[in-house]
């Protein structure tokens, strides 16, 4: 009898809820004196993990923590990225690139969260760009090689992450990425605020389609006077 006879069983399928404890990372927000910056330090600070917040100027990043209070921190943007194990990208399109390039070194290494969203406006609307490289978080990975690329945090109201009042953020986060090991980290980072639940959705290249979902809840949220997220059913 050989082992073709009786083949070894297949391992049983991970548990794709069954995510890392993310509690002991330090998380930096590069941007986080903006809207959404701010609201996801907040958010994120509020749930117990550590937090710094990166801007240009070390003294708007100080201002902007010790406003946030919940032991939040600001430093100047490379001293935000060293200090962090995962760092989100919170920075307005236009400053995308140009800031990567800066942190280069400093990021190196790190799990980066990139949830910038490349949109135009004009009279009809919001509507979606398409960089080059095919979305920002495309861009990223391209300008960060030592980095661990990851997005996600695309289709969060920074109204509702901003507000003490609202206790859960009713909302999925959609993550994506190339390696398990790190849409884990980030999907129990998304886990760790009371009512978001992140899920996975696919590779880096299919981060434009994502990014580009902005443009249509802009205009959900002007006409319905919402502040509309994503729930992805039968998961």
């Amino acid at each position: 009898m050989t082992s073709q006879d009786n083949p070894a069983p297949k391992p049983a399928a991970r548990d794709p809820w069954d995510l890392p404890d993310v509690s002991g990372l330090v998380v930096g927000v590069l941007g986080g004196t903006g809207d959404q910056g701010r609201g996801l330090a907040y958010r994120l600070a509020r749930a117990g993990q550590k937090v710094v917040i990166g801007s240009r100027a070390a003294e708007r990043a100080e201002s902007a923590a010790a406003e946030l209070g919940l032991g939040i921190e600001g430093a100047e943007n490379a001293e935000c990225a060293r200090r962090s194990d995962v760092v989100i990208v919170a920075v307005p399109w236009d400053g995308h690139a140009r800031t990567l390039e800066a942190l280069r070194s400093e990021l190196a290494g790190k799990l980066v969260v990139d949830c910038v969203n490349p949109l135009g406006f004009d009279k009809k609307g919001a509507f979606a760009l398409k960089p080059a490289e095919g979305s920002a978080a495309e861009q990223a990975a391209a300008l960060l090689p030592e980095s661990r690329v990851t997005a996600a945090f695309h289709h969060l109201s920074a109204v509702l992450l901003q507000d003490e009042s609202i206790e859960e953020i009713d909302t999925d986060v959609m993550v994506l990425g190339e390696a398990r090991a790190d849409t884990d980290l980030v999907q129990a980072l998304a886990g760790r605020i009371p009512g978001m639940r992140g899920v996975f959705a696919g590779r880096l290249r299919n981060a434009h389609q994502v990014e580009s979902l902005v443009a249509n809840l802009i205009s959900t949220n002007r006409r319905y006077k919402a502040h509309a997220g994503l729930r992805v059913t039968d998961v």
